[in-house]
């Protein structure tokens, strides 16, 4: 049994009217995404600023509301039970979010802002008791005990997300969503917290979802992953995979932008960098990015369908 499950979740979003006579147009995030993370996976987020990433994680979070779809955490549908039994459940699963200082807050003590998890989701505990879980958090990311009496200012930008995960796994969750949480730090820093969450994860038998733009680092540490376009999946299968044989050529663009120090590979050339709006509502959304695009592309939106062992692909060319 998958721990989560997402099925067919569509995201609307209305937007400002124009003029009070309209109608309120909608803008649609998220088109029909679905699929499953298993207990113990690395699971990855991938897609260009703006694709829908930040979004899904809200929704796994149930920090925002599908406008459609389902999404199950152990068989628990998150929008269908009553508050009580969600507000029961959330200390399952916690989020570590992309600014480790403004995610934190000035006015705390690291004592407070770490333990306030265990102050709302698991109220009864005892002072000394909220004390030593802290403490022991704190030396699980490598922070001395004395750091407690101090606030989020003192610390650098490494110091501070590793706060931010002692917070997030203090109430002893299965889940961690982590939406772009080592994009803020330098590259050095990126690799020492990305260590430290690995290590988190084997001592705590954890589940990871990165959400992230920065393919190296998806490469890095997951093991399954899914790229989305403009809020449609438009390829899945394990890391390994899609970095040996990506299919989509979104996904090609995205593995092509990473940097290298390769002459040829540098010269690559990129077609259209921006999105068109201009496309058919039935067309492929990637159509004027491709440099394969042919007339089916303008007349139907490619399914996302399997080509083997789990790998799978929107694209018409393909899935021919």
């Amino acid at each position: 049994m998958p721990l989560v499950r997402i099925d067919n979740v569509v995201k609307d979003y209305t937007l400002p009217r124009k003029y009070l006579t309209q109608k309120a147009p909608k803008f649609r995030a998220l088109h029909n995404v679905s699929f499953s993370i298993n207990a113990g996976d690395n699971y990855g987020i991938v897609g260009e600023s703006g694709c829908g990433k930040s979004t899904l994680a809200r929704i796994i979070m149930a920090l925002d509301k599908p406008s459609a779809g389902t999404v199950l955490y152990q068989d628990h549908d998150l929008f269908a039970i009553p508050d009580h039994e969600l507000r029961h459940l959330r200390r399952h699963f916690q989020m570590i979010f992309q600014d480790p200082y403004s995610s934190l807050n000035p006015r705390k003590k690291i004592l407070s802002t770490v333990s306030e998890p265990l102050d709302v989701l698991e109220k009864g505990i005892t002072t000394n008791e909220r004390k030593k879980r802290v403490e022991a958090m704190l030396n699980d990311v490598g922070m001395p005990a004395g750091d407690m009496d101090k606030y989020p200012h003192e610390f650098s930008g490494g110091q501070r997300q590793r706060i931010a995960i002692a917070r997030a796994l203090i109430t002893r969750p299965s889940l961690i969503v982590a939406d772009e949480s080592v994009s803020a730090l330098d590259v050095s820093v990126q690799a020492q917290v990305l260590n430290l969450m690995m290590d988190l994860q084997a001592k705590y038998n954890l589940t990871f979802v990165f959400i992230s733009h920065d393919l190296s680092v998806v490469e890095y540490i997951t093991s399954k992953m899914i790229v989305i376009y403009l809020g449609r999946v438009v390829e899945q299968g394990t890391t390994s995979e899609i970095f040996q044989n990506p299919l989509h050529p979104y996904t090609r663009l995205l593995l092509e932008a990473i940097p290298s120090l390769d002459p040829l590979k540098a010269k690559q050339g990129k077609k259209r960098a921006i999105p068109s709006e201009s496309l058919p509502e039935k067309a492929c959304p990637f159509m004027d990015r491709c440099n394969q695009a042919q007339a089916i592309c303008r007349e139907k939106i490619p399914a996302l369908l399997e080509s083997g062992h789990g790998h799978k692909a929107a694209c018409h060319i393909v899935n021919k």
